[in-house]
């Protein structure tokens, strides 16, 4: 028993604030926008390849569902970064909140494409917007990741 190493309390993990019984909620929600946007770009890479109008309108749905959960999933993350200054002053923490502003942003416009008929509402307009999306959730995913594997940030020891 020797060997144990006793855990220091100097440095405490940086908290999360919106949290349910110790549990922060933000990556409780973050997988949903991810697989409908993911999704929303499956659907339209079907619809370009075969103009089954069935894909676009799945394309829509999932870009309303994803932005839906995507802005409750912000508003936790939102809590989290102003509710704690050690979370704000990690430079990944601002890459991964400003990026997935973009997200948002790009899903919302993407949105707003596909509400148009057929065709136009998907290719290529529709079909660029959401690979966009996915490409930039890559990186702001790789953020996150290093926010919490790295800077241990809602980890509870």
């Amino acid at each position: 028993m020797d060997d144990v190493i006793p855990a220091t309390t100097d440095t405490a993990n940086p908290a999360s604030t919106a949290r349910i019984a110790k549990h922060p909620i933000h990556p409780m929600l973050v997988p949903f926008p991810i697989a409908c946007f993911v999704g929303a770009l499956l659907t339209d890479l079907a619809y370009w390849s075969t103009a089954e109008m069935m894909w676009a309108d799945f394309s829509a749905w999932l870009l309303f569902a994803g932005l839906v959960m995507g802005a409750l999933a912000a508003i936790a993350g939102l809590i989290d970064f102003f509710g704690n200054r050690l979370i704000r002053s990690l430079t990944p923490a601002w890459y991964h909140i400003t990026g997935n502003v973009i997200v948002l942003l790009l899903a919302l416009f993407n949105a707003f494409v596909h509400s148009r008929d057929a065709w136009t509402s998907v290719v290529p307009t529709g079909l660029i917007l959401s690979a966009l999306t996915v490409v930039v959730m890559l990186f702001t995913g790789w953020f996150g990741w290093s926010m919490v594997y790295r800077h241990h940030v809602g980890v509870a020891d």
